[in-house]
């Protein structure tokens, strides 16, 4: 619980009104100061590159669908569409010679294919890499040798698919949804770049997803499982991980994580039908590293990449190079494999990242990004990994700052959450493990989510004014707030939160706390929203 002297004093640190940028005159700073892309060509080509860039996002905006998830729309018959969008892409052929490593799950599927990727590639194959959401620029889900694609390629392989689809699709078949139309870019781009491997991480269930085209994988991997998307996959962890099961294929190896006895058994009856050999990949023990670590971090990490090192085990046999493969999982792993796993990296999962800004004042302010409750897939997996977060926010030093004089560090929430999640779910447990883990929360900042950002890409718009904005979310998040610290609903006597009608204003409020407070460090817990990470992101990294 917050020391009220301490906390009344960061309240009155709030420049007044006058002081304070409007939303929008923030936002218009902020497009005015995001430096230009070079493009060749001379002085015109940033400003019409920045447009036809605008131009690709607006496209792809516009292929969101409103429909609900559970309609029936988003599976079975229109999943059948995708075969005609690969003929007229004429892809069927490059992925039918694409060696891919295909990953589902609930939990940790991204960083499984992260690990997985790393791994390859460190043993010197180039390597392609899909993985979804994107945090703050559509080309981050699409990897190219550890890389995000470039915006030149990333144009290039968009237009030459966006122009055939939109020549060939009509009523009947129409132009295919977001992510479907992802998925095809994506096995465009690394059909096209010709790379040694395609590691594809499952955008939603399995047996519907875009990625699932792919007939004759290398092998697949199910990461943790548990309870999400149940209005589309099934109200049963059984019903669920048959679902994820939907990419196994016959005769194709599959390995899986530790899983609930529910859902294993889900996977083995789905393995069995299909003759595939499904094993269980044990996570990894910090010995085998040899006092290296890994490169995403945090204790459920090492799940993730015993599954990673097992799936990329398996493609290495299956093309040939034996020599690679660790031995058994009670050895040290091989040195390439090591570096890896230690090199992985990934957005938003754990992440420590300085304000840029602050940077150059040399004031201590700093954001830990915690990207697995915007996810929210199983709660118990949750405050492992967050405990984590918040011992290494103690440990975490800025090499700019002094801070040999300090004599206070404060803690903060920066959070979100969409309105179909429970708060009373969400709070409490932040509450709690912060609680257990010695970071009492000073101050929290509620926030509207896409305060700033609207679009796909890096590029900002201004956000409404603040008349049209409604915080009647944020204000009763902050009530759930105020009643776990104080058990009252009165919001007159606690001085504990605060809520702000843009992110943009809330990141001007820490900055200048921060540059009042040199003596003191300032650590910022984001989390709660997929939206609010990214756009913090893109503020504190420009």
């Amino acid at each position: 619980m917050p020391h009220p002297p301490l906390a009344a004093h960061l309240r009155r640190l709030l420049p007044p009104p006058r002081r304070l940028f409007s939303p929008r005159a923030i936002a218009m700073a902020s497009v005015a100061a995001a430096p230009a892309q070079a493009q060749p060509g001379g002085g015109g080509g940033v400003v019409v590159a920045a447009e036809e860039y605008e131009d690709v996002l607006g496209r792809l905006s516009s292929l969101i669908t409103q429909k609900v998830r559970a309609h029936s729309g988003n599976r079975g018959n229109q999943w059948d569409l995708m075969a005609h969008y690969l003929q007229i892409l004429e892809l069927e052929e490059p992925i039918a010679r694409m060696k891919v490593i295909h990953v589902a799950g609930t939990k940790g599927k991204g960083s499984t294919c992260t690990f997985t990727e790393s791994i390859l590639r460190s043993c010197g194959f180039s390597t392609g890499l899909f993985t979804s959401p994107h945090l703050m620029d559509v080309r981050e889900r699409f990897r190219l040798n550890g890389v995000d694609i470039s915006e030149e390629k990333f144009l290039k392989y968009f237009w030459w698919c966006w122009n055939k689809l939109k020549e060939k699709t009509d009523d009947d078949i129409p132009m295919p949804t977001y992510f479907r139309f992802l998925a095809l870019l994506a096995f465009k781009i690394f059909s096209a770049e010709q790379v040694d491997v395609a590691v594809l991480e499952v955008g939603l269930g399995g047996k519907f997803d875009a990625t699932n085209v792919v007939e004759a994988p290398v092998v697949c991997g199910i990461s943790s499982l548990g309870y999400d998307h149940m209005e589309i996959l099934g109200n049963t962890l059984g019903e669920i991980a048959g679902e994820k099961a939907g990419i196994f294929k016959k005769g194709v190896p599959a390995y899986t994580a530790p899983q609930p006895e529910e859902a294993m058994i889900a996977l083995k009856q789905r393995a069995s039908e299909l003759g595939v050999s499904l094993q269980v990949a044990h996570p990894l023990e910090p010995h085998q590293l040899k006092d290296q670590h890994l490169g995403l971090h945090g204790e459920h990490q090492y799940v993730n990449a015993g599954l990673a090192v097992a799936l990329a085990s398996t493609w290495l046999e299956k093309q040939g190079h034996v020599d690679r493969i660790p031995l058994n999982r009670t050895d040290p792993l091989p040195d390439q494999v090591i570096s890896g796993l230690s090199n992985a990296s990934l957005q938003g999962r754990a992440q420590i990242v300085a304000d840029s800004q602050e940077k150059e004042i040399k004031t201590a302010l700093w954001f830990s990004i915690w990207m697995a409750l915007t996810v929210l897939k199983v709660w118990k997996f949750v405050p492992d990994g967050l405990a984590m977060l918040l011992r290494r926010i103690g440990e975490h030093h800025l090499p700019w700052c002094d801070l040999s004089q300090a004599t206070l560090k404060r803690h903060i929430l920066l959070f979100n959450c969409m309105s179909v999640r429970d708060p009373m779910r969400l709070l409490p447990h932040l509450v709690d493990t912060s609680t257990q883990n010695g970071a009492h929360f000073d101050m929290a900042l509620f926030v509207p989510n896409q305060s700033q950002y609207n679009k796909l890409g890096s590029k900002s718009s201004a956000p409404a004014e603040p008349e049209q904005i409604d915080l009647s979310w944020q204000l009763s998040l902050q009530r759930v707030w105020e009643k776990l610290l104080h058990g009252t609903n009165n919001m007159n006597s606690s001085e504990a939160s605060l809520v702000f009608e843009s992110l943009p204003l809330a990141i001007e409020w820490l900055r200048t706390n921060a540059r009042q407070n040199r003596s003191t460090s300032f650590q910022v817990l984001v989390t709660g929203s997929l939206h609010l990470v990214g756009d913090v992101l893109r503020l504190v990294k420009k």
